[in-house]
């Protein structure tokens, strides 16, 4: 019998900065818990200034019960150029690194290659520019990335910053990935632009996927959540 599927999120946390102007984790935190999912990829999980410390705090997530994958950030960030992942259950994390992005604007991704009960799973956290060319440059980036390494499940999943109805350019630059039709995030009181993605290697396939919308997801930010469970093909 297959393992049951995993729910995997991607959360842009606006630096845990509200609708409302207030800075309030513990209701990044909230969406975040009722996600009920095993592995969580945040983006502007940092403050934007150096020493850039963390806009959710470590002690707070750990009290929750998260386990923060470590990168080769500032020690008091939570990530890597304002990405981070966090998982809990039975996942166990096997190895992390950081993957630097061509443009303008500084941008990075994360990887993290975990043991997770679906198998061994590659999640690349990113968040791409705002501007198409270098967006599509650095989804170059990152496939040169994994081109070196060890065949391995993977998923793209973060903040795409394609506005765009067609994702032709996104599907033609990740090839050997397949784009879920994931719901509006953006902007989280009355969302439009489908933002917040994931992208799969051919062994995986998504069984659903949807926005959380509940309060408070749509002041906790200007994103909201959105969440995915995958599952491997056998």
């Amino acid at each position: 019998m297959s393992a049951s599927p995993i729910r995997i999120a991607t959360y842009n946390l606006q630096k845990c900065v509200g609708l409302d102007l207030r800075r309030r984790p513990d209701r990044n935190l909230q969406v975040i818990n009722a996600l009920k999912a095993e592995i969580i990829v945040l983006q502007e999980a940092d403050k934007r200034l150096p020493p850039r410390p963390a806009a959710l705090p470590h002690g707070m997530l750990e009290v929750a019960g998260w386990r923060i994958a470590p990168f080769q950030g500032p020690d008091n960030s939570l990530g890597w150029h304002g990405n981070a992942i966090l998982i809990r259950g039975d996942t166990r994390i096997i190895e992390t690194a950081h993957i630097d992005l061509p443009g303008l604007e500084p941008r990075g991704a994360i990887r993290a290659d975990l043991c997770t009960p679906i198998g061994d799973l590659r999640i690349i956290g990113l968040h791409l520019g705002l501007v198409k060319r270098y967006r599509l440059m650095q989804i170059k980036t990152i496939l040169h990335h994994l081109r070196d390494l060890p065949a391995c499940a993977t998923i793209l999943t973060g903040d795409f910053n394609d506005w765009s109805r067609s994702i032709e350019a996104l599907e033609a630059t990740a090839q050997g990935f397949e784009f879920i039709q994931t719901p509006p995030s953006f902007p989280a009181p009355r969302p439009v632009a489908r933002l917040d993605r994931f992208a799969l290697s051919p062994d995986l396939k998504v069984i659903a996927t949807s926005a959380y919308v509940s309060r408070p997801a749509r002041v906790a930010s200007d994103h909201l959540p959105v969440w995915a469970d995958i599952a491997r093909i056998t």
